[in-house]
């Protein structure tokens, strides 16, 4: 297996606007969902919230500074709705983009492309209080409004958008049925078929969104969506495991109601029959899967971890094997460590999807324990030994002919990690928070130096 990458390999970093910003309540910008989550009792861990989290608001040219010291190459970062369109729709805040515009003009200067992300996760707190945020329908246009006004105003500067982050996690992992879900807004719901209205809006307003990219784009450009797929690993590379894993990826995770209808313009058919069955499948009108089915141009993998499957004397086919309690782990409940995802992910995509375009890792990092030494350095030898198992099957991956353009190594700084608020550190540069002191791992080190090399060291 090399550990060499092919020239033109697109080294890169990636944030997200409500974990990194602050400035919550300057220049315009009005609540979003995760500001009313997280200042309400009991849902973040110790209270925390983004109010200020890295201040990268105010501090934006040091870090592309620590970006360029690095050497990478692309930086995916997020747009926050309530710093553009405070109520969601209507007046635009210049304010809001000329923020955006100066972080686009910050990465211009040190050569470094912007990937960007119009959603994640962070829409305006005025569109949940008026119809429901995702629960409606009305949400999937509004959403598409918002990207024509980001794309028409900052186009000239951005050549990759991506449309939504990881939609499971804004709809199933925030609404549950009878109790709140743990990620905002927190909602209870009464069914699950209505948890998977919300992931079917969400759908429509990606499709109605690529629509909106290619219709103001100022330049050429690149469309993607970014999916947090759930990868079944064969267990061994047996005939038997390969293709248990392969009739494994459209029934597990949330695939076949998520990624299957994004990319092929309909639910996956195990998924349909037995959600319709349950009473859960989502209502839609006759045109929506067409709309959900644009063509892509990338599609952004957000791999931490993947599930092991084998063959089974079922009529599944398959079955998901149990992480044993010794198992390595990172710094999360589910951080179950899976280096063959980043080879299995782009792999599934092709074989069972058809999948045409390019991929970019958009995600892929962990969580650890990280802590200063006497003499002030952070010693993240496990995210180094995480991060090197997982670029060499990226490796291979691209070797075996998946066109994977780019990688995008989450964090660049540790954040507001949601629910855990700051209790989890997943950045390469760790950040004082009382101070907002930022220093550079062992793993920003070595990662740099991956970069230069440009294989995996």
């Amino acid at each position: 297996m090399t550990d060499s990458f092919p020239s033109g390999f697109q080294w890169g970093v990636a944030t997200a606007s409500y974990q990194i910003e602050g400035a919550a309540a300057e220049d315009g910008r009005a609540p979003s969902v995760w500001d009313a989550f997280a200042r309400s009792p009991g849902r973040v861990l110790g209270g925390d919230t983004g109010d200020v989290a890295c201040d990268h608001y105010h501090r934006y040219r040091d870090d592309v500074a620590i970006m360029a010291s690095l050497g990478v190459r692309a930086y995916r970062f997020s747009i926050a709705w309530p710093r553009v369109l405070p109520r969601g729709h209507g007046a635009v805040n210049q304010r809001g983009l000329d923020f955006y515009r100066r972080l686009l003009d910050e990465l211009g200067r040190h050569g470094i492309t912007p990937r960007v992300t119009l959603y994640h996760w962070d829409h305006p707190q005025a569109l949940e209080d008026e119809y429901g945020g995702w629960r409606s329908r009305r949400m999937a246009q509004d959403f598409a409004d918002y990207v024509g006004v980001v794309v028409r105003e900052l186009g000239d500067r951005v050549e990759h958008w991506t449309t939504l982050n990881e939609i499971a996690c804004f709809t199933h992992f925030s609404y549950d049925v009878g109790k709140p879900g743990f990620h905002a807004p927190g909602v209870a719901l009464a069914s699950r078929k209505r948890v998977w209205q919300t992931s079917h809006h969400a759908l429509l307003g990606h499709g109605l969104a690529v629509q909106a990219i290619r219709a103001h784009a100022t330049r050429p450009c690149r469309v993607s969506l970014v999916d947090n797929l759930t990868v079944p690993v064969p267990v061994t590379e047996s005939p038997t495991d390969v293709a248990a894993a392969s009739r494994a990826f459209g029934a597990v995770g949330t695939n076949g109601g998520v990624l299957v209808p994004a990319l092929t313009g309909r639910y996956e058919e195990r998924f349909a029959r037995a959600a319709e069955a349950r009473g859960e499948l989502p209502d839609m009108e006759p045109e929506d899967l067409a709309t959900i089915a644009q063509p892509l141009d990338e599609l952004g993998l957000n791999v931490y971890t993947g599930v092991y499957a084998r063959a089974a004397a079922s009529d599944a086919g398959f079955e998901l094997l149990p992480f044993p309690g010794g198992y390595p782990k990172l710094d999360m409940p589910w951080l179950d460590v899976v280096p063959d995802a980043l080879y299995w992910a782009p792999r599934h995509c092709v074989e069972q999807l058809g999948f045409g375009g390019d991929f970019f890792v958009s995600e892929n990092g962990c969580a650890a324990r990280d802590a200063l030494t006497a003499n002030g350095e952070v010693l993240d030898l496990d995210r180094i030994v995480y991060l090197r198992c997982y670029l060499r099957q990226l490796a291979r991956a691209i070797a075996d002919g998946y066109r994977v353009r780019g990688y995008c190594l989450w964090s660049l700084l540790d954040n507001f990690e949601w629910a855990w608020g700051y209790a989890k550190r997943f950045g390469i540069v760790y950040v004082d928070y009382p101070t907002q002191r930022r220093i550079p791992k062992a793993s920003a080190r070595w990662y740099s130096e991956c970069v230069r090399q440009n294989r995996v060291v």
